[in-house]
């Protein structure tokens, strides 16, 4: 008992914003986020110092998931920001950096935190009234029937992690193969509840990016099968292969001796007793004329060579993560038992084949119904490939949310600089009874929209990483990228040619302004204009539903920070 420690109290942090650690943590991590953001974003190499997998990339999930912090500021806004990646799997760096730029900004503020929340919540719904209405400038409606705005949606996807070391073919590629599985899944026949189907992605490391490819159906890795032999196997009538699903281990070894005793007679064998169950299924299966049969678990060998002797293609290892995608192509309900079987479990197949791909050799199914498909994912490096990986489901999940909404909004910064404007004209035309319902003055709502701005402003100015000046047109209020080492020019229409979506080029006569002008230097900003001139063919363009999302997120998360007056850690 000596040796026991009498108990500490808790650690009490008063104002955790005005300390000097907490503002260094954020300032860094928001450095990292910025440095990481955009085509032209700088790679991270994150490893645990002790060893073990190295991790290159500029993904917002994977920096989250891989970074460590002991701060409980920064813990929240991780914590906000992969919750918000787990729901639109897009636009993590946009609400992470645009959360730091609220919290720097609005701290340094001479206003108090409820009145700042207050107001900004009131700016964040101006926000978002603008982003629905039909007047709204940086908006893209999605027309499913044509492909133009969903390839822009894609490459821009693609385009955003450099990580993928993808060139334009490869990138032109990858999004016709991405269109086209999303494609896939989409119901032949639409009901009242219509689901959308899966894209299941296999991998091929240290092939070229080119040689990926879609399949209707599932790609099952089957080692035992040898490429060139013909595939014989059993069909029913109509033509069609009937298929089993297990979800129950058929190794034998059902008896597990943690779950309780088993009285055994005499003389009688329990392996053996396993086994002749496990054939009366096989031969039960035979008999209903089943083609193709698929465990989760580990199937024992005297079963798949009775299957096989049969007719019967037997696939056993198959895994929890087919299980679903399995299910529902084949209608096959998951048999849970060995000792019932009932028909109405069943599936059936179109067709089953063998197939190649970087000498492995796998087994296509085909459904009747496509809405399950198999994307042969290839790159030529491990780290390459898993960068590749998490931005084509990325793509894919975005896709989804957009047949939900169909809309999308312009990306290149220009959405961000586009609120910036309307927000800026906005505040200045409110009228007095806004002030009084906030319970604010006038001056105390235009620095909150002004430093509200200036966070918008500097999400837009993190996809710069070369030192180019970057302008704002006052018309439509997109931003213009001028390259490092320009010349100094009368007309920076002479050094700029499209905007950052590529929605307006340089042929009108606009007026610019510098990004982020000198602190308390007040902008004068007309309510920006939707372009009368729309190029489509190259558009950078953000998820509607994703980025509306990381708005908001960034700004409610900003504000519960700002609201915090004590942490209280244990230090037990």
């Amino acid at each position: 008992m000596s040796r026991l420690e009498a108990k500490k109290p808790p650690l009490f942090i008063s104002e955790p914003l005005t300390r000097d650690a907490v503002s260094q943590s954020l300032s860094l991590l928001s450095g990292i986020l910025k440095s990481s953001y955009g085509p032209a974003g700088r790679l991270k190499q994150l490893h645990n110092g002790v060893g073990g997998c190295v991790c290159t990339t500029s993904q917002s999930s994977a920096l989250l998931g891989h970074l460590s912090t002991s701060q409980p500021v920064l813990r929240v806004l991780t914590a906000s920001v992969q919750n918000h990646v787990s729901r639109f799997s897009d636009c993590g760096l946009f609400t992470a950096i645009l959360c730091c730029g609220f919290i720097e900004n609005f701290r340094s503020l001479n206003v108090a935190p409820f009145t700042i929340i207050k107001i900004s919540k009131h700016l964040l719904s101006l926000c978002m009234d603008h982003l629905k209405s039909e007047a709204c400038g940086c908006r893209v409606s999605v027309d499913f029937g044509s492909v133009e705005t969903l390839v822009c949606l894609v490459r821009s996807i693609l385009t955003s992690k450099p990580a993928c070391m993808l060139n334009k073919t490869e990138v032109d590629h990858l999004t016709t193969l991405v269109l086209k599985a999303f494609i896939f899944t989409i119901p032949c026949h639409v009901q009242t509840n219509a689901v959308l189907g899966k894209c299941m992605i296999v991998p091929v490391k240290g092939r070229r990016v080119v040689d990926s490819t879609v399949l209707p159906g599932l790609l099952i890795e089957t080692p035992e099968f040898q490429w060139g032999k013909p595939l014989a196997v059993k069909r029913t009538g109509s033509n069609t292969i009937k298929t089993a699903l297990f979800s129950v281990s058929m190794s034998g070894d059902g008896f597990n001796a943690e779950e309780g005793t088993i009285a055994v007679h005499h003389g009688v064998s329990l392996e053996m007793s396993e086994l002749n169950q496990l054939l009366n299924v096989g031969k039960q299966l035979v008999k209903d004329e089943v083609g193709l049969v698929m465990c989760q678990k580990v199937m024992h060998p005297s079963l798949k060579q009775y299957l096989k002797e049969n007719g019967v293609i037997a696939v056993d290892r198959a895994g929890l993560s087919l299980m679903e995608p399995l299910g529902r192509m084949t209608g096959s309900q998951p048999i849970a038992s060995i000792h019932s079987l009932s028909p109405a479990c069943y599936g059936s197949l179109k067709d089953l084949c063998l197939e190649s791909f970087a000498s492995k050799p796998f087994l296509h199914l085909i459904p009747e119904d496509t809405v399950i498909c198999s994307l042969i994912l290839c790159n030529r490096s491990e780290t390459a490939w898993d960068e590749l990986k998490r931005v084509c489901e990325t793509a894919e999940h975005v896709l989804q949310l957009t047949v939900k909404e169909p809309l999308a909004l312009l990306g290149g910064g220009c959405t961000e600089t586009h609120l910036a404007s309307y927000i800026r004209h906005k505040s200045s035309t409110l009228p007095d009874s806004t002030f009084k319902d906030l319970d604010c003055s006038q001056t105390q709502y235009q620095l909150v929209a002004d430093g509200f701005c200036r966070s918008l402003e500097s999400v837009a100015h993190s996809l710069s990483h070369d030192d180019g000046e970057i302008l704002i047109d006052m018309v439509y209020g997109h931003c213009w990228f001028v390259p490092s080492g320009s010349p100094c020019v009368s007309k920076w229409s002479d050094l700029v040619s499209k905007c950052g979506c590529g929605m307006n080029g340089n042929t009108e006569d606009l007026s610019w302004r510098f990004l982020q002008g000198q602190s308390g230097s007040p902008v004068v900003q007309g309510c920006p204009q939707e372009p009368s001139v729309k190029v489509t063919d190259l558009l950078t363009l953000d998820c509607f539903a994703a980025k509306c999302s990381g708005l908001q997120v960034a700004l409610e998360t900003a504000n519960l920070i700002l609201d915090l007056s004590y942490i209280i850690e244990d230090q037990n």
